[in-house]
């Protein structure tokens, strides 16, 4: 599978990732689906300490044991878990994170995270100390880089002013291309996006709209009514009929070199096997075109 540069660092990265969130609690399945992404080439895997109270990542680092030289690992930290286990609040200091990430590694079962991002952030946050705690990991080799998952413009600009990230994950897709507002900015500073929710939450695969969940149905999805979803999408599949939709929408965000690359989830070896399809795919300047022209683009500005 082709690679990637992850922003300034020396860190290659498969085009088509893993987002480990939608493993789900079956051991055995899960890392049967890790196992088969990275024989078919994936070697990027983010998941994060708040992803079913660490256990996704007590998966991934089972599933990647004997592996883990062969593989690039993201997490992320910021939500501390209640002591009723109810919930969580939101907590990036110092003190925090460096005390997290020792339960992150554990759970991995490493000795370093290659990838370690904030996961979240306000403009209202200690940044300075919370940069701090990066950078001292990084000199200790706890991580080797880090980023943050934003989609708040007041927040990214500050982390490229004021930090040294690689990355910054933001939902990115065919119906939320919102992120394209910062591609310019990111790429002059030579930080990459990792385009999470590629798929929109199953909208763009080979899924019939009409199993889209009753939320989609009431209330659409980004600035999509799902009506505009329903007329949209066969119109989405026409620009490319011999591709699949999950295709078509992976190598639309795969496009724009300011990705890095794109973490569809997989909770089926089915699903894992349509999405690295999309490696072997590539779509004309014209496909793009009419692709961007089927589309809304908005900013993420509109929507604080």
């Amino acid at each position: 599978m082709k690679k990637r540069k992850l922003g300034h660092s020396n860190l290659y990265v498969s085009e088509i990732g893993f987002g480990c969130m939608s493993l789900g609690t079956l051991e055995s399945d899960a890392i049967r689906i890790i196992h088969e992404a990275i024989d078919q080439g994936v070697n990027y895997f983010d998941t994060a300490d708040l992803y079913d109270r660490g256990l996704n990542e007590e998966i991934v680092g089972k599933a990647l044991k004997g592996k883990r030289h062969n593989v690039i690992v993201a997490t992320k930290v910021g939500n501390r878990w209640t002591e009723q286990g109810d919930g969580w609040t939101w907590d990036p200091s110092k003190a925090y994170i460096k005390e997290a990430v020792k339960h992150s590694l554990r759970r991995l079962q490493t000795d370093y995270i290659d990838v370690y991002q904030l996961h979240g952030g306000t403009i209202d946050d200690p940044i300075d100390e919370t940069i701090e705690a990066f950078e001292e990991l990084q000199q200790e080799g706890v991580i080797r880089y880090y980023g943050i998952s934003s989609m708040r413009p007041n927040v990214i600009r500050e982390y490229i002013k004021r930090s040294r990230i690689v990355s910054i994950m933001m939902p990115y897709s065919l119906l939320d291309r919102r992120a394209e507002e910062w591609f310019p900015l990111l790429k002059q500073h030579h930080v990459s996006v990792i385009a999470r929710g590629p798929l929109a939450k199953g909208l763009l695969t080979e899924r019939p709209i009409e199993r889209a969940s009753d939320e989609t149905k009431q209330n659409g999805y980004v600035d999509y009514s799902f009506d505009e979803l329903v007329a949209l999408i066969p119109k989405l599949k026409a620009v490319a009929p011999n591709e699949t939709l999950t295709t078509i929408a992976l190598r639309f965000c795969l496009a724009h070199d300011a990705v890095a690359t794109v973490i569809p989830g997989a909770s089926r070896l089915s699903q894992l096997i349509e999405n690295v399809a999309a490696q072997s795919v590539t779509l004309s300047d014209e496909q793009i075109t009419m692709l961007k022209q089927l589309t809304k683009q908005t900013m993420f500005t509109n929507h604080r």
